[in-house]
């Protein structure tokens, strides 16, 4: 450690750390705009000029390493000085825009200048002028003349994204912030550079010009889409979503959020909402009242019930859905005396899991991984904060090894990679576990042979301290998913690793958690897919885009006698014959479960839009209609308390109920099934509806494969 004075006040901080962390500790503001703790220094900007005792000329605090002794002061008079000429120098070609600009209210430079630039400028020559630059549907690059040339963006693409999209291109005034010859911003991390850019370069298009900050109100949410639960803050205007930025938590999302999190609000506002219940009579969609719906819905649950017997009932349910949804939905099936009851919709194979499947670590232990073998994920896309931690990793000397269907793109040193079809992961991961009982002398249970990829992987794995095998969205939905994970098992038994799952959805962990799938001798999502019950329902479930069937699913779902879709869109038409608009998760409490078994509860941001209800409360007054006991829940909270017989649910589930161990019995046979996997923007209903993220290249590609 080394001891500092800082304005008069003794600072211990670590060797090799700058001025600027000394500062942050002893909780001492120096004004900064290239300086992020996330990312390297660069000292552009030199805002952060400090007064140094025997140094001749104020110092940039950012790059200016800690000495013993060293005596630092923040606001002399040769401090402030040079702060204010380069605040003048900020200043000389920045446009006055402030009025129109979409960062006023909330722009560094604008504070700063308030507190260190002049009224009047001495500079008249005319200001120099960006030309305008479209760099895709996420980010506005129209107003490059207010750029300070930070170079924040360029470094986060590098850094963070992993992709370098942006660059600094020419010298001097003539300086532009710029892409590579026209070409756009593709990351799938790209918003986080509007909210790193300190003044008003980049800013989001499709808030743009929307609305002013501070008419927004700020309301604490958790993201919906992939298992890392990022925390947000959702901004509202008049009853409306305007805006999502991240909300900092280091152990979750640190500072960061994947462009769906960020962009997918487009689809709350959508002409596609359904604002009021709906039912199909003569092949025509009438609106009803909910009492005139729900009804219909409980008298033909009564029928079929009587006729054909509770069996013949079964529930599609999202694993985007909140954990009070699932549970209340769970409880109302077995009340009737049915298990047909999944969430596993893209599964092709159905094992009965010994525990709950999760990521097996922390999140934030990614960051500190030394080796990790991905199998079956397009890490990048599928689960792009993971992404960016493991790329972290790689950073510090992590080695990456994939088993995987395609050349990985995940913008980081891949190490060792086995590309192959799907249907021979078992066997290339069954030679990566005989190269190792080769190495170790523990012979492999599972057979195979060594050959070079398989020893080189298994030599990886066996060194490092921090060691995870991580199985993806491919993994988990594969026909052979079970023999998948015991052999991954075994490996990481051999090598002191953990196991875990990715897992696909905010609250795949919490579907689980509630008992969403069949316990008994219920019907899985592949046997209710493929037809043969009289009554469906598919809560926020849309079966052509969500589960492994596709098209076929929607024609075996429609022979039902009833099919009833709860969802906040005008979706399900063809197969449907009651549509109930249930709250997305902006318009209703809730809670998921992340992929490491963290609980985040969250309150509705808005009213719901139209008749919409929280879907909850749905299936309560449903079990209600159908006389059914055990449906007095009033709010979530009641929910909560019957699932984790608490008044408060824990921080964290129980760990004694997380468990990655294989299934007693799995199929090693041959499979030609592909596993089903969502492109990163068709993930859900939400950002299916997301107008500017259909526009992105990754959903280009997705619509362009879909259709070749």
């Amino acid at each position: 450690m080394v001891e500092i004075e800082l304005d008069g006040k003794k600072v211990e901080v670590l060797e090799g750390s700058m001025v600027m962390h000394a500062a942050e500790k002893a909780g001492t503001y120096i004004p900064h705009f290239c300086y992020h703790k996330k990312l390297s220094i660069a000292a552009n900007c030199r805002m952060c000029l400090v007064d140094i005792e025997k140094a001749p000329k104020a110092m940039p605090a950012c790059a200016t390493p800690v000495t013993q002794g060293m005596v630092v002061r923040t606001k002399s008079d040769k401090a402030v000085k040079a702060q204010q000429s380069v605040m003048e120098f900020l200043l000389i070609n920045h446009p006055l825009d402030c009025p129109i600009c979409d960062q006023g209210g909330e722009c560094q430079l604008q504070d700063l200048a308030v507190g260190y630039g002049e009224s009047s400028s001495r500079y008249q020559e005319e200001k120099r002028v960006v030309a305008v630059k479209d760099v895709g549907p996420l980010i506005s690059m129209r107003e490059m003349s207010r750029c300070i040339h930070c170079t924040r963006c360029v470094r986060f693409g590098q850094e963070v994204a992993g992709v370098m999209e942006l660059g600094m291109s020419n010298r001097g005034e003539h300086s532009e912030i710029e892409t590579f010859v026209g070409e756009t911003v593709d990351s799938e991390l790209s918003g986080n550079m509007i909210d790193i850019c300190p003044v008003g370069a980049l800013t989001s298009k499709p808030f743009r010009y929307s609305a002013r900050t501070w008419e927004l109100s700020r309301r604490k949410s958790i993201s919906p889409h992939d298992s890392t639960g990022s925390n947000l803050v959702v901004q509202v205007k008049n009853n409306q979503v305007m805006r999502v930025v991240p909300l900092e938590n280091e152990a979750v999302n640190e500072c960061w959020i994947a462009d769906r999190d960020r962009f997918s609000y487009e689809a709350l506002n959508s002409a596609d909402r359904l604002t009021a219940p709906m039912i199909k009579q003569g092949g025509e969609w009438i609106t009803v009242d909910w009492q005139t719906a729900l009804e219909y819905v409980a008298a033909g649950v009564k029928d079929i019930v009587a006729s054909d017997g509770a069996r013949a009932v079964g529930a599609l349910l999202s694993p985007h859905s909140t954990l009070e949804e699932l549970h209340v939905a769970t409880q109302l099936m077995r009340a009737l005396g049915s298990d047909n009851i999944d969430h596993r919709l893209r599964h092709a194979e159905f094992a009965t899991a010994p525990g709950v499947r999760h990521l097996g670590m922390p999140i934030a232990d990614l960051s500190g991984l030394d080796r990790s073998l991905v199998i079956g994920s397009n890490l990048r896309k599928d689960h792009p904060l993971f992404a960016q931690r493991i790329r972290q990793a790689t950073r510090k000397g992590c080695h990456v090894s994939a088993l995987v269907e395609e050349v990985p793109q995940w913008a980081m040193p891949v190490t060792h990679v086995f590309v192959s079809p799907a249907a021979d992961w078992v066997a290339h991961l069954s030679n990566v576990a005989f190269a190792l009982g080769q190495e170790t002398g523990v012979a492999s249970p599972f057979g195979g042979a060594a050959d070079m990829q398989a020893k080189a992987i298994a030599l990886s794995l066996r060194g490092g301290q921090r060691k995870a095998v991580l199985l993806g969205n491919a993994a988990a939905h594969h026909p052979r998913a079970a023999a998948l994970l015991a052999v991954a098992n075994w490996i990481a038994e051999q090598t002191g690793a953990s196991v875990g799952y990715l897992t696909e959805a905010a609250n795949t962990v919490g579907a689980q958690w509630v008992g969403a799938w069949p316990q008994t001798d219920g019907l899985h999502a592949g046997a209710m897919l493929a037809g043969g019950l009289k009554a469906v329902f598919l809560l926020q479930v849309e079966p052509g885009m969500d589960t492994a069937g596709g098209a076929n699913a929607v024609a075996q779902i429609a022979k039902a006698k009833m099919v009833v879709s709860l969802s906040p869109f005008k979706t399900n038409m063809d197969c449907a014959d009651v549509l109930l608009p249930v709250a997305p998760f902006t318009e209703t409490p809730g809670s998921f479960i992340n992929a490491e078994g963290r609980v985040q509860s969250f309150h509705a941001v808005v009213r719901p839009l139209g008749d919409t209800r929280p879907a909850w409360k749905v299936w309560r007054v449903l079990g209600n209609m159908l006389g059914l006991a055990g449906f007095d829940f009033d709010s979530t909270q009641d929910v909560l308390k019957s699932i984790f017989a608490a008044d408060t649910p824990p921080a964290m589930v129980d760990p004694s109920r997380l468990n990655n161990a294989a299934p007693a019995h799995a199929d090693f046979s041959a499979s030609s099934v592909v596993p089903c996997v969502a492109p990163i923007y068709g993930l859900d209903g939400l950002v299916r509806r997301a107008t500017s993220l259909q526009m992105t290249a990754d959903a280009r590609a997705a619509h362009g494969a879909s259709h070749g």
